[in-house]
This record gives C-alpha cells, sequence and structure tokens, in this order.
C-alpha cells in the first residue's frame, strides 16, 4: 500500500510563476542560461546558480549555503509563498505537441521507497546520490519533483476530473510552448479519499528521477538516525513526487551513435551482424522499427533493417526482452567493443521525434560511423524489469512529461 500525502507548498505567486519555472539546471547551454538569468530576475536559475552574482563558479558546500541564501531571499520578496494548509496539488501539462498529462503532486514516502514498493528500474551512481543527499541538507527544499506512475484508477482520476472544473491557482505557457496548469486541493475529505485510494494500491513506479528519488532516501536515513524523538510524521519522511496514471506516461525511445566501428571494416561488420540478424539494405529509404527486436541502422550513407532471427529467442527475463539491453547484448558489446555504456566516450545518444533525421545528419556529418534506432521500452516492460528487481540499461528510455522546478517546492 502506497503512502502519500498533502503538503504545505512553497510557490511563486500567480503573476510572476511562468518567469520563476524553469527546467533543470544541466538542460541549458551556458548561454540559454546566462541569457534567462541576464533579462529575468525572478527564474529559478538565480537560485540553483548563486555564483552568477558574483560572476564565478562556485561549488561543493559553499555553492549549496548561497543557493539556500538566494531561496530565503526570494521568500523574502514575496516572490515564494508559502500555503497555509496541506494540500494535494492536479497538475496538468499540455506540451507542443498536444499531448496531456493529468496528476497529482504529493509528498511520498522515503519508507516506501525502502520496501519497494515505490520501484526502480535504473541504476543510479552512489557519488550523484551522496551529492544530491548533501544538497538537500544543506538547502532544505525540493523543488522539481519525482515523476512517479500508477495503476489507472477510477476513483482518483474521477477527483482530477471534478478538480479541474475548478479556477485553475496557475496557467501559463512556457518558451517550449508547454503549458501548465495547477489547481489546489485543501480539502480534508478529499485528501483523505486521496490518501485511502493510493492505500489500495500495492506498487508505484518510478518513471524519472531516480537520482532524486535514491539521494531523498539517503536523508531520511540520515535525519532518522540524528533524530532521538523520531515517530515518522516529519517532513523528511517524504519526498515530492508528480504521480500520473499509466495511461498517461509516454516513452520514448533514444537512438545510439557509436564513433568507429572497433577496427572492422564495414564488410566485416555487417558478417559480424549476420549471425544474430537478417539484414536489408534500404538503400536511402529512412527506416523505422515498428516491432520488438527490429533495429534501424545508418551506416555509410545508407540505412539497414535488423531483425532478430528467431533461432535466438530464449529469453529468460524481463531485461532480455528489452530492445535496448537485446542491442548491447548481441551488437555493441561483443563487435563494437563498448563495455560501459554510461562512460565511453564512443558512445552517445539522441532522442526525440525526428530521431531517424538525426541520426542520419550525424552520421554523414563524419563524427559517428554508425547509427541505431530501436522501438520505445513500454510501461508494462518497465514495470516488469523493476518487479524483478533488475535495472535497464542507461538511456532506455525517454519520459513524458518533462517537468519544471519550483512551481511546488517541498520545505524539509
Amino acid at each position: 500500500m502506497a503512502k502519500v500525502k498533502p503538503f504545505k507548498a512553497v510557490r511563486p505567486t500567480r503573476a510572476i510563476v511562468g518567469l520563476v519555472a524553469a527546467r533543470p539546471y544541466q538542460s541549458y547551454t551556458i548561454e540559454e542560461r546566462e541569457s534567462r538569468m541576464d533579462y529575468n530576475p525572478y527564474s529559478f536559475l538565480h537560485i540553483v546558480n548563486p555564483g552568477y552574482k558574483y560572476d564565478q563558479v562556485i561549488t561543493g558546500e559553499e555553492r549549496y549555503k548561497l543557493v539556500r541564501n538566494r531561496y530565503l531571499e526570494f521568500k523574502e520578496d514575496g516572490i515564494f509563498i508559502q500555503d497555509e494548509k496541506p494540500s494535494f496539488y492536479v497538475y496538468k501539462i499540455v506540451n507542443r505537441h498536444g499531448q496531456e498529462f493529468n496528476g497529482i503532486i504529493a509528498a511520498t514516502s522515503a519508507e516506501d521507497y525502502e520496501k519497494d514498493i515505490i520501484k526502480k528500474h535504473e541504476e543510479t551512481i552512489a557519488n550523484r546520490e551522496q551529492t544530491f543527499k548533501n544538497y538537500l541538507q544543506t538547502v532544505g527544499f525540493n523543488a522539481e519533483p519525482v515523476l512517479l506512475t500508477y495503476p489507472d484508477n477510477d476513483i482518483i482520476k474521477s477527483i482530477i476530473i471534478e478538480t479541474q472544473k475548478g479556477h485553475a491557482e496557475f496557467e501559463f505557457t512556457m518558451t517550449y510552448r508547454d503549458t501548465h496548469y495547477l489547481w489546489k486541493i485543501d480539502n480534508q475529505e478529499t485528501n483523505a479519499l486521496i490518501e485511502k485510494e493510493f492505500e489500495h494500491i500495492e506498487t508505484i513506479y518510478i518513471a524519472d528521477g531516480h537520482h532524486r528519488s535514491a539521494s531523498s532516501f539517503l536523508y531520511y536515513k540520515d535525519q532518522k538516525e540524528k533524530n532521538s524523538s523520531h515517530n515518522g510524521s516529519e517532513s523528511y519522511n517524504y519526498f515530492m513526487s508528480y504521480l500520473i496514471p499509466e495511461s498517461d506516461l509516454v516513452i520514448q525511445e533514444f537512438c545510439r551513435l557509436i564513433k568507429d566501428l572497433n577496427g572492422l571494416s564495414k564488410e566485416e561488420f555487417l558478417i559480424k551482424l549476420d549471425a544474430n540478424f537478417r539484414i536489408k539494405n534500404r538503400g536511402q529509404e529512412p527506416y523505422s522499427p515498428s516491432k520488438p527486436h527490429h533495429f534501424s541502422m545508418y551506416l555509410d550513407g545508407e540505412f539497414y533493417s535488423l531483425y532478430l532471427r528467431k533461432t535466438i529467442y530464449n529469453f529468460e527475463t524481463a531485461l532480455e526482452k528489452l530492445n535496448a539491453q537485446l542491442l548491447y547484448k548481441t551488437i555493441l558489446q561483443p563487435i563494437l567493443g563498448i563495455e560501459d555504456l554510461r562512460n565511453d566516450s564512443r558512445i552517445e545518444y539522441i532522442h526525440g521525434k525526428h530521431e531517424v533525421t538525426s541520426m542520419k545528419s550525424s552520421v554523414d556529418s563524419g563524427k559517428f560511423s554508425v547509427g541505431f534506432g530501436m522501438c520505445p521500452a513500454t510501461v508494462e516492460q518497465m514495470k516488469e524489469i523493476a518487479d524483478e528487481g533488475l535495472k535497464m540499461p542507461p538511456k532506455s528510455t525517454y519520459i513524458l512529461p518533462k517537468l519544471r522546478s519550483a512551481i511546488t517546492i517541498y520545505e524539509y
């Protein structure tokens, strides 16, 4: 049974929320960040990049302390205001492609993470977990919710629909042309019903935000050990999440781009592929696979389709069926010599609606020798892999929606 709670969010005022909200810091180029901070004094980027004020790069604990200072200044100036009552927040995103996402921002349980009620499907890196845990310890807030998904629930859906009939607290459009809406639920009876419905849900899954979830759990463990009067109601027992039904979750694929053929000629490479795949040269005709275990390849100015030979179909786990894992085990590792998908400089990843075109142009530029495309993973695959306690390779999924920071803030 999943435990969710309403909380008193710190939020921007309605008039400037569109100016405050920001994408994750690392998603901006240096030029984009500087431009936004030059002309927008309300941007959340001023908080997470406090060194901008002093025209220098500041790192580590010193940076965390300055982040805390900038955050408190935003509160003192009335840019951020805390709600008076614990609330759930119905949050809707409509992106530029017309895709719509509806869910609830809530406080979710670190203990559920520990008990595997909140399940994971990606590996995390220990030093990144520790870094963000230290960040939370100093700054005392979290401004970007973890994206969680749960089985569709008619009662929760009806609450979301009914809430959206009322006046939205926020309605604003970002420069990426996605429109955001936020409604507050502070009615105790409705909130109790939401909590009750989530208690009936045995498992929820992390869709995006594995490192933030892991770091929040580490922070919870630290604070619990330090607090001799711990009772489970403290704010550190929870972390902020955006929960959406599985039917709203969109998973897109990443293409793999490889810089060389590991010393092989084109002909030698194709012969090695032939051991596991039926290969068809499609020439200049762009090819996107539409079935599991089918792959597209762009090599030396031509597209190829690769179909896994049926004699190879002998899968024992959900992970082995995953296209990204299959590509790694049949091509990237044994033929191209790529062992570490996360850190090998010979491989890069691209995603997006026009990934086949991007793959072609990246290889044609000469920077890469070959590119591979595949069908996206499904929600069911993601759940099966998590249920078996296994982890997907890096960049197996590109998850939508992509969230903005500082629309709601959870304080510790």
